[in-house]
């Protein structure tokens, strides 16, 4: 395990396996209940099979990072970390790979200044009006009173592909005492940062090669009308989607996941 110091309570998990002949590195950012075994199961292997460096992280709050007690995790200590641990490391030709929310944190810190050949957003574009206002706040109130269990039992169905959910049935709604989330643990904490997150991105300043898919089985985030105004704020934006996945991409539908970070990879 490889850890990243920050301080002497606060470091940053991060699994790197740099890129031969300084091809690109594929940096797969989290979403906020991920971790990198999102990644680590299929893509970034299946990247490094095609000649490609990867580096997968934990934000401070998600397993094997660790968080000081006095910390106050927001989506402004999120970027600073993705910001430090890419001029830290510096993956050669970095392609910053995001998932959900992943997507913006990424998207905040080449803005803001990081390197990168290109950029890729799975399932981030959205706009945060009171219907995704009411659905986040819901969320973290289930964890609250439910844990995590509670709150994937409800999500799940909405957010995922039909195959997928069958697949996932067995494993969930079996708890008849679903039990509150620690309000001392990382992903509760992480959870929080959803109401302050600025997702008022000056995309049309991304002008780095970016890749955008939609999972059209994503009946919470995906809005069609929000995603098509977006994305053709790209200036250099190609745009893929899927109608037999979801919001959840790398466990949905990994090999394809895969097949398209290297062709976007390899044309950059």
């Amino acid at each position: 395990m490889s850890l990243l110091e920050i301080d002497a309570q606060n470091a940053l998990h991060y699994e790197l396996d740099e890129a031969p002949d300084d091809a690109p590195t594929l940096v797969f950012v989290n979403a906020l209940t991920g971790n990198t075994g999102a990644w680590q199961g299929l893509v970034a292997p299946a990247c490094r099979d095609a000649g490609f460096g990867t580096l997968c992280y934990n934000f401070r709050g998600q397993v094997e990072s660790r968080l000081g007690e006095d910390v106050k995790l927001s989506d402004r200590l999120i970027i600073e970390d993705l910001k430090l641990i890419l001029a830290t490391l510096k993956p050669s030709r970095p392609v910053l790979v995001g998932l959900s929310i992943g997507g913006l944190y990424a998207a905040r810190a080449i803005l803001e200044g990081s390197e990168a050949a290109g950029l890729v957003l799975l399932n981030t574009l959205r706009r945060i009006g009171p219907r995704l206002r009411w659905v986040n706040d819901a969320t973290f109130h289930a964890a609250k009173v439910g844990g995590f269990p509670l709150m994937l039992d409800m999500m799940l169905p909405l957010l995922t592909n039909p195959d997928f959910l069958t697949a996932a049935r067995p494993n969930h709604i079996q708890s008849t005492d679903y039990t509150p989330e620690d309000p001392s643990s990382g992903h509760y904490k992480l959870m929080e940062t959803q109401s302050g997150t600025d997702w008022d991105v000056p995309w049309q300043d991304l002008a780095l090669p970016v890749l955008t898919i939609s999972g059209l089985c994503d009946r919470v985030f995906y809005d069609a009308d929000v995603v098509a105004e977006l994305k053709a704020q790209l200036p250099n934006g190609r745009h893929l989607e899927w109608d037999d996945c979801g919001h959840l991409i790398p466990a949905e539908r990994p090999e394809r996941l895969a097949e398209a970070l290297i062709g976007f990879a390899n044309n950059l």
